[in-house]
């Protein structure tokens, strides 16, 4: 499966973005997917995950009551609804898919898209 991210931009502290992960390729209700985000001079970390279904989703602490991640399967896309961001959310954030379920183990994710940058003014 290939994906594409897209919806970054640059919002002040306390607004909102919707990313979107679009797949193409092999049918996307068989890959769990992930999101991931980069800060300049940062590791890769864990943002969000949603399995195939939809049933079973995991957040990093850092954003859980700020963040929703959901999926369309009819329409391939999942998306990242981010409220009250802050400055110390600002990132490059890509998407990832597994066949299983890996939660937020990125090594494991069997392919990614490229990266949409956020930028959180203060």
């Amino acid at each position: 499966v290939q994906l594409q991210a897209s919806g970054g931009g640059l919002v002040q502290a306390g607004g909102s973005l919707r990313l979107s992960c679009a797949a193409s390729g092999r049918a996307f209700n068989n890959y769990n997917v992930g999101w991931f985000r980069q800060a300049p001079g940062k590791e890769r970390d864990f943002v969000a995950a949603i399995n195939r279904s939809g049933g079973s989703i995991s957040y990093a602490d850092s954003v859980k009551g700020r963040f929703t991640i959901s999926r369309d399967n009819a329409k391939n896309t999942v998306s990242l609804q981010m409220n009250s961001l802050k400055p110390e959310d600002t990132a490059v954030y890509y998407c990832a898919a597994a066949t299983v379920w890996v939660g937020a183990h990125a090594f494991q994710y069997e392919c990614w898209g490229q990266g949409t940058l956020v930028t959180v003014s203060s």
